[in-house]
């Protein structure tokens, strides 16, 4: 079952901008070109394979569809060619995140719902797709995954799976909704960076 154009686009632009949070981070700790090529790609495709085989999509496109290994290997080149120029861009491993949260929360909800045509499911998938990458991105360098601290993360990527599936659901097809969705997640995602939003964090025995 192949998800319509603008959502496969979508997906390749969460791909290449998980890609590069990978490409970054894995550069930032000294890696080998080895190991930023395998932090990119799992980074990059880490979420959306388990989504595909949660959702039945199998072989999951991340290992069947060469465009997604070349986007990884493609951002490690460019982050390491062009690394001076990405240290000057503000936090650029949030940044690239924060875009391929969205792009992947909405891709990755819709093709849940092509699949089951479940929206809890749907909602769910469009989660991991977003968050899972970035989870597997700290595992990898050895740090507390984002998701687990108080930052507002994974309720972007939440705020950008419901806004899709509800316009599944409710049967409109439009880009521009998808892009409303996205827009809502990856907004959501730096204003909580920029004004430092958090989570209620409990410490303590009370």
């Amino acid at each position: 079952m192949d998800m319509p154009w603008v959502y496969t686009f979508f997906d390749l632009l969460g791909t290449l901008a998980f890609a590069l949070s990978g490409a970054i981070a894995a550069r930032q700790r000294g890696l080998d070109l080895f190991g930023i090529v395998t932090v990119a790609f799992c980074v990059a495709c880490g979420g959306g394979i388990v989504r595909d085989v949660c959702v039945g999509a199998v072989p999951a496109a991340g290992l069947l569809d060469v465009r997604y290994l070349a986007i990884a290997i493609g951002a490690s080149l460019l982050t390491i060619l062009a690394y001076a120029t990405v240290q000057r861009i503000s936090q650029p491993v949030q940044l690239f995140d924060a875009l391929g949260l969205g792009f992947f929360a909405v891709a990755g909800a819709h093709k849940a719902w092509l699949y089951t045509g479940n929206p809890q499911l749907a909602v769910m998938m469009g989660v991991l797709s977003a968050v899972g990458g970035g989870v597997i991105r700290d595992i990898l360098l050895n740090r507390t995954p984002q998701i687990l601290e108080k930052e507002v993360y994974a309720l972007a990527a939440l705020l950008a799976a419901l806004i899709q599936v509800g316009g599944d659901w409710a049967g409109v097809r439009a880009p521009s909704w998808s892009a409303l969705g996205m827009l809502a997640g990856v907004g959501l995602r730096l204003m909580a960076l920029r004004f430092k939003w958090n989570l209620p964090r409990f410490t303590g025995d009370s």
